[in-house]
C-alpha cells in the first residue's frame, strides 16, 4: 500500500464520495474505456489501478487485493471469463467481481462465472457505476444515510480513443495470424462502440461477421484499416 492508498484508507465515504476508501482494478485493454473508468472513479473518490491484460491482471493480484475487479471479457491474451472465474475462486475473495463489455451477449458468460455484476458497454453514468460497486459491498463499507442519486455522464479524452487506433493500425501492420484477426474484430467493434462511433463500429461488426463465416475478410479489414487512418489524420471527428 502506497501513501495515497493509506490517506484514502482513512477516509469515511461520503454522499458524494461514495467509494471512498476502495481500490478498483481495472482490467481493460481499450484506453478509452480506462478513462472512462478512471474519470468515474475519480468522481466516486475511489483509487484505480489498471491492467490491459489477464498477465498484467495477475501479477497485480500477486501484490496487491483491490476492493473491487472489473473484468472487460475480451482479452489480448485470453478471456475475462477466465479471470472471473478465478476470482470468484479465491480465498479470500475480493469484495466485489464485476464483469464488462460491449457485446450484448457477454452478460451471460460473466455472471456464469460468477461476477456479482455486469456493467455492458458503454459506461459513462456515474449512478451505475457507484451502484453496481455498492450493491455488492459489505454493508460496514458502504456510506450511511440518503444519498443523492448523481446521474452525471463522464466524457473520455479523445486522445485516449485516438491511442486506440493507433494500436488497431500497429496491430493491422503485423503479420495478422487468425487469432489476432479475431481479436482485432472484437476490439474494433467494442472500442467504436464505447465511442459511439457508428460506422467504424459497423466495420468491426462485419469483419466479425466475415471471421465467423469463415467468409473472406480482405476488402473489410482494408475498410477497417482505411477508417482507423482517417480518424488518426482527424479527418473523421467523433
Amino acid at each position: 500500500m502506497d501513501d495515497q492508498d493509506a490517506f484514502l484508507a482513512t477516509r469515511c465515504p461520503t454522499a458524494n464520495r461514495p467509494l471512498i476508501g476502495l481500490t478498483v482494478l481495472v482490467v481493460e485493454d481499450s484506453r478509452f474505456s480506462c478513462e472512462a473508468m478512471r474519470l468515474l472513479c475519480l468522481r466516486s473518490g475511489a483509487r484505480i489501478r489498471r491492467a490491459d491484460c489477464l498477465r498484467s491482471a495477475r501479477r497485480h493480484l500477486q501484490v496487491y487485493r483491490p476492493s473491487a475487479v472489473i473484468v472487460d471479457l475480451g482479452l489480448p491474451d485470453g478471456s475475462g471469463v477466465e479471470l472471473i472465474d478465478e476470482l470468484n475462486n479465491s480465498s479470500p475473495r475480493v469484495d466485489v467481481v464485476l464483469g464488462t463489455s460491449g457485446d450484448d451477449n457477454a452478460m451471460g458468460l460473466a455472471m456464469a462465472a460468477g461476477a456479482d455484476g455486469f456493467l455492458a458497454k458503454p459506461v459513462t453514468n456515474l449512478a451505475v457505476f457507484q451502484e453496481s460497486v455498492l450493491a455488492h459491498l459489505p454493508k460496514d463499507r458502504q456510506p450511511s444515510g440518503p444519498r443523492p442519486m448523481n446521474n452525471h455522464e463522464i466524457i473520455p479524452d479523445q486522445i485516449a480513443y485516438r491511442d486506440d487506433m493507433a494500436l488497431i493500425a500497429d496491430m493491422l501492420n503485423e503479420n495478422t495470424d487468425d487469432r489476432l484477426l479475431d481479436y482485432v474484430a472484437q476490439f474494433v467493434t467494442g472500442v467504436a462502440r464505447s465511442a459511439s462511433d457508428a460506422a467504424l463500429q459497423q466495420a468491426g461488426t462485419d469483419l466479425a461477421a466475415a471471421r465467423r463465416d469463415n467468409a473472406p475478410s480482405g476488402a473489410i479489414l482494408a475498410r477497417v484499416a482505411g477508417m482507423v487512418q482517417d480518424r488518426l489524420s482527424d479527418r473523421v471527428m467523433i
